[in-house]
């Protein structure tokens, strides 16, 4: 039993990473632009079907074909944000928004089954099916590299969060969207390059995601939206660092649970994120704010 506890630990937190990967991106655009993009499930397909094209036509790595997907997914992010989200205002902005994201995600999912059709695809690489011996376990490295980097990852955008002059825009934008303006900050254009960086990074989660998930359609970004929020809303929304330790916490949970009662692993994991909100409704990591439109 001890090793089964080890493995479904040592299973969580690698599967905790490559969710970090997907998340992420979901909770910094909630954060500045305060709209929940249901579209983020979606956008990791596609960002996978890119990575799927980019290997099966072009004989591309999966890493090095992020070299190509993430600048791609973030100038698609851009395009939806200018034009679906931004022309959205007054009161009905949020509950809009929601409508809009839905109606992206639909033009999107309808463009991938045109172009690879319903059939389950996946990704291969060397990396893909091997995995190194550590104490006594087998890992993935598909798993090991998803793990740094989604680590890498949320470090990068801490950097950015807080070591740049573009960083901090970003964060007079979350903190009061109106002082922002005041002082000189061009919102709708740190809206619009935040969105887009949201939706870069799904490219990387994507590729992740489509490497170790056994199998993605068109169809498979509605079986990721729940999750993702349900680990955003635990985080805290808008916590990028939250994002990553809910990830890791909700899926060890799960994979432990797992171990004794499989059919109970995922009512548990919405559990804990009802028992969590019951005792802290910000989230881990969220905080009571005013936030100024």
């Amino acid at each position: 039993m001890g090793t089964e506890l080890t493995r479904a630990v040592i299973n969580g937190i690698l599967g905790g990473g490559i969710y970090a990967l997907m998340a992420v991106g979901l909770t910094l655009i909630f954060g500045v632009l305060d709209i929940i993009n249901i579209a983020q499930g979606v956008m990791v397909i596609l960002g996978a079907y890119l990575s799927y094209a980019l290997s099966v036509h072009l004989h591309l790595d999966l890493f090095l074909g992020l070299l190509i997907t993430v600048p791609a997914m973030f100038v698609i992010g851009v395009i939806i944000q200018v034009a679906f989200i931004r022309p959205l205002h007054g009161s009905e902005r949020t509950s809009m928004s929601l409508l809009a994201s839905y109606a992206v995600a639909i033009i999107i999912e309808g463009a991938l089954y045109l172009f690879f059709g319903p059939d389950y695809v996946t990704l291969n690489a060397s990396y893909v099916t091997k995995s190194v011996a550590l104490l006594g376990f087998h890992l993935p490295y598909i798993d090991l590299y998803g793990f740094a980097l989604a680590v890498a990852l949320v470090a990068g955008l801490y950097a950015l969060l807080y070591r740049t002059r573009f960083g901090r825009s970003i964060r007079a934008t979350m903190q009061d969207r109106t002082a922002a303006m005041l002082v000189g900050v061009d919102v709708n254009r740190v809206a619009a390059l935040t969105y887009g960086i949201g939706v870069a990074v799904t490219a990387a989660g994507g590729m992740i995601f489509g490497a170790s998930g056994g199998g993605f359609n068109p169809n498979s970004g509605y079986d990721l939206i729940s999750r993702l929020l349900a680990l955003i809303i635990l985080a805290g929304l808008g916590s990028i660092g939250g994002a990553l330790v809910a990830s890791v916490f909700m899926l060890t949970l799960e994979s432990i649970v797992d171990i004794w009662q499989p059919n109970w692993s995922i009512a548990v994991f919405y559990a804990a994120l009802v028992l969590v909100l019951l005792i802290k409704p910000t989230g881990l990591f969220g905080r009571q704010a005013a936030r100024a439109q």
